[in-house]
């Protein structure tokens, strides 16, 4: 059929509306659907783009496009948020609906998951409302299959109106049906006729009242029925949008306001109220949706989604569903930890040898000892080390996380924590976030988008920093291991490094709940809402796209980042220390000044000089302890964790130190990569400060505690 792919970068757009075309014959495609249907893997399939795709709700928070052909059309595919409807419960919901509305694509295809069709079609109903030029797409047809369900989808074609396709998306051939149903139906060789929805007869005399006015007034750049339905809905944000898509105030006519008024009063009169109208209007959507399917769509009870609720009465039970959680957290840091060793260690060889032939060019070209310092000792060595430090777990973390998401069990975890989040006034949308902050806190409060309250949100972001990112992990790890486990190292203290490390992040979930409960009852007070969320059928994950796209959209990106703020924090901290004032440097001189406020926590004044340098990239803490212990002029690492240890003892180091020194690694503020996030995020200095003077604050009172407390017993 001649489809080619183009890979000229996916281009996200907040409005919805912002459509970038390679030539003006180009066909705007809309592609929609529920979440978890395979939908941005139906996009990828198409355009050859790689967006990242997850197996969980929300994970599509903007609009994203890219560009295919067949034969006879090019096409801009435009991939918009997964959505359950088109009534705007959420801003997900908002995009959809407003680029379905008012961006005016030439069709719009709603993507549909074969296993739970009946469900679907609620979206598939709403849109054909709409617009008339709609291909609905049952995906995952092999997972029908699988599950002995079967699908006419002649019959459903039928009684919707509209073209029903079948697709595989993991199998790109199978997409070929679909394009040449696009051909047909922007090429107008296809003639739809949609399904009209019937609702109660006292709405449809309401729609009545004021449909012949809305027609005259929208000049049919709208679906006159839908239209007048929404004013009756009373939704303020989608009158916003009408407003600013006829470019008038659309309520201002008094024809339709006399006659909006007189349609309220009949339902009023009938004793339907706003929330009984909506209620009405779901009723009838869902009804018609079983219409649609009954007979066409046919399964054996028996044996549909059996071994899905088998394994989700292990995963999910309040018996075997939170130690099951522990134990696969557990059993990925394992891997990372003990997977990261060697190739790390190469990494930092190879980036050290190229080190210290720049430092040959600098002596070779009679380049001044500062400049090498600066470039070299300075930008070039803590770059290396960030570098090598970061991205061996990340490519290790990363993918393994990212097959949970493939495979369906994210949603699990969502699922369970739900009940704590909400004991606690928050989402449990959170947990999914949260998940999202081992890997990398930014990320998290990226993900923090799919939280629908901006309440909530703005809890999941401010305690987003309390799950360790992937570049305190070193430092946790190297402490549990020198302190708790002894530096032997082998197959065992990589599996206790990972136990303890564990332990020490279910604290960091814990004090999640508890600062969450607290905000809930302070400045950010309310009620907790809720939200729908589904539990996907479990699936195989696609195991070498998951591993490619997650070294490429996370890993890479992430470290990129780290990389950005690590190079001036190397010019910083060689500049502290190789500027003397008598016969010490600047960094323990400052070092020095905080000692005594340190000591109060439990550490020292090193330490926490160490942290304050860190905060561009947590990697770098424990090298700049080194370097301040031993006064050298420039970031190194000890050959290994048995001198690390005995260093540390030389300086003051007891046990107690090693517990604080983890615990403000755990409660400290956030990254500078974070923070910007926040701020980007949030648009607000004050949330930003906040969401690091929180953890901070409560990070110094634990450590003066427990400090506190443990000299008593010294």
């Amino acid at each position: 059929m001649g489809l080619t792919n183009s890979s000229l970068g996916i281009k996200a757009v907040d409005s919805g509306l912002e459509i970038k075309k390679q030539r003006k014959s180009d066909k705007v495609i809309a592609l929609a659907g529920n979440p978890n249907v395979g939908k941005s893997t139906v996009f990828n399939g198409l355009t050859g783009m790689n967006q990242h795709t997850g197996n969980w709700p929300g994970k599509t928070v903007a609009n994203a496009q890219g560009y295919c052909s067949t034969k006879n059309q090019s096409y801009v595919m435009v991939d918009i948020p997964g959505t359950y409807s088109l009534m705007a419960h959420s801003a997900e919901e908002e995009v959809a609906r407003n680029f379905i509305c008012f961006g005016d694509p030439d069709a719009v295809v709603v993507v549909c998951d074969a296993t739970c069709l009946e469900r679907n079609l609620n979206l598939v109903l709403q849109t054909i409302e709409i617009s008339k030029k709609v291909i609905v797409c049952v995906n995952l047809m092999d997972e029908a299959k699988r599950k002995n369900i079967t699908i006419d989808l002649t019959a459903i074609s039928k009684r919707l109106g509209v073209p029903v396709v079948s697709t595989v998306a993991r199998k790109t051939k199978s997409l070929s049906v679909l394009m040449n149903t696009l051909d047909k139906v922007t090429g107008n060789t296809t003639q739809n006729s949609p399904l009209q929805i019937q609702y109660p007869e006292i709405i449809e005399e309401a729609i009545g009242i004021i449909e012949p006015i809305v027609r005259k007034k929208s000049l049919n750049k709208l679906n006159s029925r839908w239209l007048s339905l929404k004013l009756l809905d009373e939704d303020e944000s989608l009158v916003q949008e009408i407003n600013s898509y006829f470019g008038e105030d659309f309520l201002k006519s008094p024809e339709l306001f006399i006659a909006l008024e007189k349609a309220h009063k009949m339902l009023a009169q009938a004793g339907i109220t706003s929330d009984k109208f909506k209620d009405m209007i779901v009723t009838a959507l869902v009804n018609l949706a079983e219409r649609v399917c009954d007979n066409a769509v046919t399964y054996e009870k028996n044996k549909y989604s059996v071994s899905d609720r088998k394994i989700d009465k292990i995963l999910t039970s309040r018996a075997t569903g939170y130690p099951v959680m522990l134990l696969l957290l557990a059993f990925i840091f394992w891997i990372t930890i003990a997977g990261a060793n060697y190739p790390s260690q190469l990494i930092a060889d190879g980036l050290f040898w190229f080190q210290d032939r720049l430092t040959d060019f600098f002596n070779y070209i009679h380049a001044p000892e500062w400049l090498n310092g600066i470039l070299v000792l300075g930008m070039y060595r803590v770059l290396a080390w960030v570098v090598s430090v970061m991205l061996p777990p990340m490519a290790i973390f990363f993918p393994l996380f990212t097959l949970l998401e493939d495979a369906g069990y994210l949603p699990r975890v969502a699922y369970n924590l739900d009940k704590p989040f909400k004991r606690c006034c928050a989402c449990g949308k959170q947990a999914l976030t949260m998940c999202m902050g081992f890997g990398c806190n930014a990320a998290g409060v990226v993900g923090c988008r799919i939280i629908d309250s901006p309440r909530e949100r703005l809890l999941a972001i401010l305690t987003n920093n309390f799950v360790p990112c992937n570049g305190r992990f070193p430092t946790l790890i190297a402490i549990l291991t020198m302190f708790f486990i002894g530096a032997a190292g082998g197959a065992f203290s990589s599996l206790l490094s990972a136990l303890l490390l564990t332990i020490v992040i279910l604290a960091g979930v814990l004090i999640t709940f508890g600062v969450t409960r607290l905000l809930s009852k302070t400045l950010l007070k309310g009620v907790p809402s809720s939200f729908t969320l589904e539990l996907p059928p479990y699936r195989r994950p696609q195991i070498g796209r998951v591993i490619v796209r997650s070294i490429f959209d996370r890993t890479l990106f992430v470290l990129g980042r780290a990389i950005v703020v690590a190079a001036p924090a190397g010019l910083v901290i060689w500049l502290l220390a190789n500027i003397y004032i008598g016969d010490v440097s600047l960094l323990n001189h400052c070092a020095a000044f905080l000692d005594p406020f340190a000591q109060l926590m439990g550490l020292d004044g090193v330490i926490l000089i160490a942290f304050i340098l860190g905060f561009p990239a947590n990697e770098i803490v424990i090298p700049i302890i080194i370097m301040a212990y031993m006064a050298q002029g420039s970031i190194l690492e000890l050959d290994s964790l048995v001198q690390m240890k005995q260093l540390f003892v030389d300086n003051g180091w007891s046990w107690v130190t090693a517990i604080c020194m983890m615990m403000f690694s755990l409660m400290h503020w956030p990254c500078s990569t974070t923070l910007m996030t926040i701020k980007k995020e949030t648009n607000s200095k004050k949330w930003t400060l906040l969401a690091a003077v929180i953890p901070t604050l409560i990070g110094i009172v634990a450590c003066i505690v427990f400090a506190s407390i443990a000299r008593l017993f010294l």
